[in-house]
């Protein structure tokens, strides 16, 4: 347990949010240091685009278990001022320790209890907070073939193990006005902060809840002085959906987007960043977790928070859950790289899916 607890800290201590590259290397090499002391490798450091992700591999072969997780943040840089780490009364906090460090540990704890690691692969990003756009090839390649891949991203509500995940979309609409003395001529001008008031209610309107869609309208900019009607817009949308058809849906609804000032132009760029995972992918991987809690002893994989808060200021986790799930985490590595399905036998031919702590 003190080892865990010690290894988050030192994760969490070492700021990374996704926009500083510099930041985001320095953070690689301290879960490297982690990794090494554990599992007694270097990984490999691959650089895409600036950013730098980690790769552990064992054995010869292709891989045919994934762990995977990501070492960056959203927090910007002086967040542990505000949000100092600290364990008190069994909860530890700290910027980014949900999303996702105690993860990274946890899958590198896991992996070091493994006893035979031969087929095992361990890949730590440096952009999932983002859309992982420079690791998003990197992750395909690990993933495929594998029979199974478990992602150490925070837990569902009350601790619950995600087996599946809705597809995510991202959206910019950049409006183009015309800028006009606020005071002397307003009426000369194309206000672009009212057209993109217009988009911003039309595009929340697509949204579904009763489907479990949200579009959500996030970074909005406009304007350049108080006295001046602003030639310029934007607002980044994100976008949540539950099936494809869903994410089909909005993204077509998106582009039908058109101007409702007389004159302005609108345009959407961005779209389909993820697919939803389907509940079927993992249901395997989930009765053969269920059947690993059993055996350990865990009860029910529902039964206690292990934290909560993701990118908010009550971001946290529940110790007591760490060597836990720790310890399922490897029980389901061990079983799957000896192809046990959930029945318990050997399962020659593998079974692929997906699960999150």
């Amino acid at each position: 347990m003190s080892d865990l607890i010690a290894d988050i800290e030192t994760l969490v201590r070492c700021e990374s949010p996704s926009s500083d590259h510099d930041a985001v290397a320095r953070s690689a090499e301290v879960v490297a240091a982690v990794g090494r002391r554990l599992l007694g490798v270097e990984p490999e450091r691959i650089v895409v685009d600036g950013v730098t992700h980690l790769r552990w591999r064992f054995g010869d072969g292709p891989p045919r278990v994934l762990l995977l997780g990501h070492h960056d943040t959203v927090w910007p840089h002086g967040s542990l001022e505000t949000h100092p780490f600290s364990v008190r009364d069994g909860v530890l906090r700290g910027p980014g320790c949900f999303d996702m460090k105690a993860g990274v540990v946890m899958a590198l704890h896991a992996a070091a209890t493994v006893p035979d690691r031969d087929g095992l692969s361990l890949l730590i990003t440096g952009d999932e907070e983002i859309g992982s756009p420079s690791s998003r090839a990197l992750i395909e390649e690990e993933v495929r073939g594998c029979d199974a891949a478990f992602v150490l991203e925070a837990s569902a509500d009350g601790g619950a193990l995600k087996c599946r995940r809705k597809g995510v979309s991202h959206y910019r609409i950049e409006v183009t006005g015309r800028a006009a003395h606020a005071g002397l001529e307003p009426e000369k001008g194309i206000n672009a902060g009212i057209e993109i008031a217009h988009q911003i209610l039309a595009a929340t309107a697509i949204a579904d809840p009763e489907a479990g869609t949200s579009v959500t309208p996030t970074v909005v900019s406009a304007g350049t002085t108080v006295n001046t009607v602003p030639a310029a817009a934007s607002v980044a949308i994100d976008v949540r959906v539950g099936n494809e058809a869903e994410q089909l849906r909005v993204d077509r609804a998106m582009r039908e987007l058109r101007p409702v000032l007389e004159d302005a132009d609108v345009r959407v760029t961005g779209g389909i960043n993820r697919p939803p995972l389907e509940e079927s992918a993992s249901a395997g991987l989930f009765a053969l977790a269920q059947e690993l809690a059993g055996e350990l002893g865990l009860g029910e994989l529902t039964s206690a928070s292990v934290g909560g808060g993701a990118h908010a200021d009550h971001e946290h986790v529940v110790v007591a859950e760490l060597p836990r799930r720790t310890a399922l985490l490897t029980a389901l590595v061990e079983n799957v790289l000896a192809k046990r399905d959930p029945s318990g036998t050997t399962n020659p031919a593998g079974e692929s899916g997906t699960a999150r702590r």
